[in-house]
């Protein structure tokens, strides 16, 4: 199972941006879906993530502004993220783990290469 995340950049606050992370191989259908990211000297922390059944799940930090989806048949994951502050700042990452989602990064057992968002104010 390989996952290569897109769609990072350089917005300022306020702004908006969809990171989308594509996957290929394994049983996408049958995978939970994950988006952590990490800014530098912190540890890394969950976002959003989606179970292989839609539910979903945020953060404190993401509620009301971010919203994870995914496409089945494109076998891609999203992560659209608005009303962004320079504390959405750091590298996100995409995971994957067998059908249930989880909030503990150390469970995931496929990760994306990563894909930088800063936020300037």
């Amino acid at each position: 199972v390989q996952l290569q995340a897109s769609g990072g950049g350089l917005v300022q606050a306020g702004d908006s941006l969809r990171l989308s992370c594509a996957c290929s191989g394994g049983a996408f259908n049958n995978y939970a879906l994950a988006w952590f990211r990490q800014a530098p000297g912190k540890e890394r922390e969950f976002v959003a993530a989606i179970g292989f059944d839609f539910l979903t799940k945020y953060a404190d930090s993401a509620k009301g502004r971010f919203t994870i989806s995914k496409d089945n048949t494109k076998k891609t994951v999203y992560l659209e993220m608005n009303s962004l502050t320079t504390d959405d700042t750091a590298v996100y990452y995409c995971a994957a783990r067998w059908m249930f989602m989880i909030t503990t990064w150390g469970r995931y057992d496929y990760w994306g290469q990563g894909t930088q968002v800063t936020v300037s104010s």
